[in-house]
């Protein structure tokens, strides 16, 4: 018992510095974001971008990220190995995934040309352009992003949480600050055909540049960590390499699969203009409180996750993928009822300035809405994949993946053909409903039975509360907006704080009465953090 309070105790604390340290940084990204919206609204420079990202920043949260297979994969070895041992893994594994990366990175930059083509086979010939001149700039993230992720790793075993969650915020300073110089000089005119190109290459340098920051800034705490170093080791009989690995290639090609339904839904909106630009800013908002919330559970319950995969401790497993789930669905639901209700007003004061209009705010709000909907099955698909990872499993997830690029195909077919771009993310939301269902299943077979009747009443009664929360905000938007407007920003503001507050108001009361131990639990931390 008193191991469990400490292991309960140890992963609040962990929690709250992870969320403490993730909104910071994605305060930051918020920043990044509204400058770069305002200087390209959804133009041609923004969506080239859009696609020109797609290959290096797929990497960078593929294989870069925190919660990532490279981040995974050590956290689940090195948990389990004395600190002496981590040098040698770690340098080894750098040293074998750089080789591998540099190449990719070469392959990148010779046939970008070919890739933004089969990315956007239906771009403007001045966007396929600005687009291959991006990506050649932006290669080089494909070798950050491996070093990256591996640090990341590196330093949660260490039980250093606070530079990986906040360590993307050097990124969105330089990215942020040399947009806004530029856009500060030029103005309007940035937006003009004649500087198309200018935009562009500063945009992607910037981008290139806080990706090198990012990784100097963790590979100075990893070396005072005695974690490794840039020594080249070529010996992947190393102690613990091949574990590392077992885990790592699984693990990276079932991500990878999620870049290939990218590859698809791309495909399918490169005829709707502004589409892919658009998907950045609704997914930008969509991914911040979700990346807050899903650092703060998942990172600590990882480590956690591992050390409880021996049979004889699978009981302590089930409650702790319930507290991973139901935990996901108090702290995601909330926001599902707020972006499904309120997503047009969210986007105009986010966006709503210089070159972004209220034409491109409507398009954005339209996937906003999709994109709330599918929050907490996105995260609880993540919860569940988690597990796999630290029952040494990286196979399912990656069968899965494969099965899913095919229901994704499929679903964008007909909804992107019938709904237009927010089908695209009707689509999405519809394959991590899918895989949830079929990790559960799997997970129930495996571990002798889970008591999914019984959690599936809670989830559903979590689902009708954020149901009748989003329906009293939208009724309260609604009679704001009709009796008082949102002409300007501060309108906006006290319209969207004061809705916003019903939604939580209304949710909280109804999941008080389910009487959930995870709330009790929840609470608790809330009364923890602002008491002191």
């Amino acid at each position: 018992m008193t191991a469990n309070k400490k292991s309960s105790s140890t992963v609040g604390s962990i929690a709250k510095l992870v969320a403490i340290a993730t909104l910071v940084s994605k305060l930051f990204g918020f920043v990044r974001e509204l400058v770069v919206s305002a200087a390209f609204g959804l133009g041609p420079v923004k969506n080239a971008y859009a696609y020109a990202y797609t290959i290096p920043g797929f990497l960078f949260v593929l294989i870069g990220g925190i919660n990532g297979p490279f981040h995974s994969a050590l956290v689940s070895i090195l948990a389990k190995k004395n600190k002496s041992e981590a040098p040698a893994i770690v340098e080894t594994v750098s040293t074998l995934v750089s080789i591998l990366l540099l190449l990719l990175t070469a392959l990148i930059i010779i046939f970008a040309g070919n890739l933004i083509g089969i990315l956007g086979p239906e771009l403007a010939p001045e966007v396929k352009s600005l687009a291959t001149l991006q990506l050649r700039i932006m290669a080089p993230m494909a070798l950050l992003a491996g070093l990256i992720g591996i640090g990341f790793g590196t330093l949660s075993a260490a039980e250093n949480y606070l530079l990986p969650s906040i360590s993307p915020l050097f990124s969105s300073t330089v990215i942020t600050v040399g947009v806004g110089i530029i856009f500060w000089q030029l103005k309007e005119q940035l937006n003009t055909p004649r500087y198309f190109q200018i935009g562009a290459i500063v945009l992607a340098v910037a981008t290139l540049g806080g990706a090198v920051l990012q990784w100097l800034a963790q590979l100075i705490v990893q070396w005072r960590a005695g974690m490794g170093t840039l020594k080249l080791r070529l010996n992947p009989k190393t102690s613990g390499v091949i574990d590392v690995f077992k885990v790592m290639i699984p693990a990276t090609l079932s991500s990878g699969m999620l870049y290939v339904n990218l590859n698809v839904d791309q495909f399918f909106v490169s005829g709707i203009a502004g589409a892919a630009a658009a998907l950045q800013n609704a997914t930008f908002i969509f991914i911040t409180p979700l990346g807050i919330i899903s650092n703060a559970i998942l990172v600590p319950f990882y480590p956690v996750f591992s050390r409880l995969a021996a049979p004889e401790n699978w009981q302590e497993l089930k409650v702790r993928i319930r507290q991973g789930l139901f935990l996901s669905a108090l702290t995601m639901l909330p926001f599902t009822a707020i972006f499904m209700s309120l997503a047009l007003p969210i986007i105009r004061l986010a966006f709503e300035r210089g070159q972004f209009s209220f034409q491109n705010a409507r398009f954005v709000a339209s996937l906003l809405v999709v994109y709330g909907f599918g929050m907490f099955f996105y995260m609880a698909r993540d919860v569940l994949i988690r597990v796999f990872y630290a029952l040494g499993d990286g196979t399912t997830p990656f069968k899965i993946s494969i099965i899913n690029i095919f229901i994704n195909a499929i679903l964008d077919y007909f909804l992107v053909g019938t709904f237009g771009a927010p089908g695209l993310v009707m689509a999405t939301v519809g394959v991590n409903i899918i895989s949830m269902v079929i990790f559960l299943w799997i997970l129930h077979r495996r571990l002798n039975g889970l008591p999914l009747l019984n959690w599936g009443k809670g989830i559903l009664s979590l689902l009708v509360a954020s149901a009748v929360a989003g329906l009293a905000s939208y009724g309260v938007s609604k009679a704001w907006e009709s009796a008082i407007g949102n002409n300007n920003l501060f309108l906006l503001l006290i319209e969207l704080t004061i809705s916003s507050s019903v939604a939580i108001i209304v949710f909280g009361l109804i999941a008080i009465q389910l009487r959930l131990p995870e709330l009790n639990l929840l609470i608790g931390r809330i009364r923890q953090k602002f008491g002191r």
